[in-house]
């Protein structure tokens, strides 16, 4: 005890306790922290002509707008024509060519939804009798679904950015559909409307609808980048949890019946007010003039 509380009182001993602790965190850190740097290199060997087909499909797609090294451009008077893609992330260019928006043919307020170009179109059907159709069909499938996968990986390397996000987290029967109504309500229902019908916004720019062929990896990577108008939610103001949770509610809402039989777009009380007075209104003075203008019979005769 005497040689420990005599040690202790010499000069370097703080040193050396703080030096031995550094020891100590690198050595638990090492023990708990994947081994990813041999898998990195591997995938980075594996992924390099990958990249160069990313590259080529850039360079033919989006570098007439976007730049030759995706740094974006300006007009003559310094106004942005594309912006840049460096440090936008897979996810982002996922959104954007999965949806058709780009490569973007009449730059506007806002670019709309369309079908993706052949290289990208995701959504090709395999579903033939004809076996040479099928087997067509399935080629180009699988090319589209590669050059989708070249091209966000071939940005995601000039400068990092969100990921396109794994199944797991964008799977609606994982999400907590009631919490997702009440972030839904809270965060999205001013623009998108209470079950994600769209809605105009100022400008000429609009939320567009979130319904029909909108994909759950698509609503995520909406919220994870903030395409156009949109605010980003990132991790820190919307957790995966409840990213996650709000594509259950949507998808929920998406199978809900009408009762009514007309759901009038599911854009809320505006347009079911509209309909109460202009239509149920309008047929109770109807009624009410067909009733007056019958004349009872006495007073015919009379």
């Amino acid at each position: 005890m005497k040689r420990i509380t005599a040690w202790r009182r010499r000069p370097w001993a703080g040193y050396a306790v703080v030096l031995a602790a550094l020891a100590a965190i690198g050595v638990v850190y090492a023990g708990f922290s994947p081994q990813t740097d041999r898998a990195e290199a591997h995938s980075s060997a594996q992924a390099a002509p990958d990249l160069e087909n990313g590259r080529e499909l850039f360079i033919k797609n989006c570098a007439s707008c976007h730049g030759q090294n995706a740094e974006g451009t300006k007009d003559a008077d310094g106004n942005p024509i594309a912006p840049s893609l460096i440090g936008v992330g897979a996810a982002s260019v996922d959104f954007q060519i999965t949806t058709g928006r780009m490569p973007a043919m009449n730059p506007g307020a806002q670019v709309p939804r369309k079908d993706p170009i052949p290289a990208f179109d995701t959504s090709i059907k395999t579903d033939y009798e004809d076996p040479e159709r099928r087997r067509q069909a399935e080629e180009q499938l699988a090319q589209a679904q590669k050059n989708v996968v070249d091209l966000r990986a071939y940005i995601q390397s000039l400068g990092g950015g969100p990921e396109v996000p794994p199944a797991s987290a964008v799977d609606p029967e994982g999400g907590d559909v009631a919490l997702g109504g009440k972030l839904f309500r809270t965060n999205c229902a001013q623009c998108h409307n209470f079950t994600g019908q769209g809605g105009a916004l100022t400008g000429g720019k609009y939320a567009p609808p979130l319904t029909g062929d909108v994909t759950p990896t698509q609503m995520y990577e909406a919220m994870l980048t903030g395409p156009q108008a949109m605010p980003v939610f990132n991790d820190s103001t919307l957790t995966p949890k409840d990213k996650q949770a709000i594509i259950a509610y949507l998808v929920e809402v998406r199978n809900e019946p009408n009762p009514g039989g007309n759901g009038l777009g599911r854009i809320g009380p505006v347009s079911e007010g509209l309909v109460g007075w202009l239509v149920g209104l309008g047929l109770l003075i109807l009624a009410a003039m067909w009733i007056t203008a019958k004349k009872p019979k006495k007073l015919k005769k009379s």
